[in-house]
């Protein structure tokens, strides 16, 4: 599923505006909840989860392509990640300046980063480069969930570490079967990471809905 450029825009506008005054914090189990509820913003949930499903969808394709040794494949896999994380970056840059945008892509790229390394370190059996790359994505995890938090008091930065913990979870699962030809194990973990890209979608959503109910449709 492909966002516009302008609908992307305009989520990332919603997403990263000024802090409101401070209220009641969600938990993680309430930020789910909001998942599974009818959204306040319908098309603010369908752009963020088109956001969410191309990451784990390009980043799948790395993982599928260096298993199978395809280099080409793994090229456009990973200009596809790059470009999407370059595109919400360049949306943010252009509501914020260039500094909101450089930080913005300084924290994708260190996501992606992670789970390219952790993709690579695992395909040639290196523990100890597995092990960096690990602390890597969850030390990135925890800035993802410091920023969003920063920006938004209905998304605890808490709440937002586990949500973000997870999906790490996932990431390292995933590659973990696709590395070892696990494909049926692969194929539930997939179905998992997908449903849970919905949850971290859907509860962002929600909470820029309630931040913003006259900006969010």
């Amino acid at each position: 599923m492909k966002t516009s450029t302008c609908l992307l825009a305009l989520v990332l506008a919603c997403a990263f505006t000024g802090v409101a005054p401070a209220m009641q914090m969600p938990s993680t189990a309430q930020l789910s909840s909001a998942a599974s509820a009818v959204p306040a913003a319908p098309k603010l949930d369908s752009a963020l989860r088109s956001l969410w499903h191309g990451h784990v969808v390009h980043t799948r394709d790395y993982a599928l392509a260096v298993h199978a040794h395809d280099a080409a494949q793994a090229k456009a896999a990973a200009e596809a990640v790059v470009t999407n994380a370059k595109q919400i970056a360049d949306a943010v840059g252009g509501f914020y300046g260039k500094a909101a945008g450089a930080r913005m892509l300084d924290l994708l790229a260190g996501h992606w980063g992670g789970v390219k390394a952790l993709t690579d370190a695992r395909a040639a059996n290196d523990k100890a480069a597995e092990n960096k790359a690990m602390a890597t994505l969850q030390s990135n995890a925890s800035e993802i969930a410091k920023f969003l938090a920063g920006a938004n008091p209905n998304l605890p930065e808490g709440a937002l570490q586990g949500l973000l913990a997870t999906h790490v979870a996932h990431h390292a699962t995933q590659i973990q079967q696709i590395m070892a030809g696990d494909m049926k194990g692969e194929a539930a973990t997939w179905q998992a990471m997908q449903a849970h890209m919905d949850t971290i979608s859907d509860a962002l959503a929600a909470g820029i809905a309630k931040q913003f109910p006259a900006k969010a449709s």
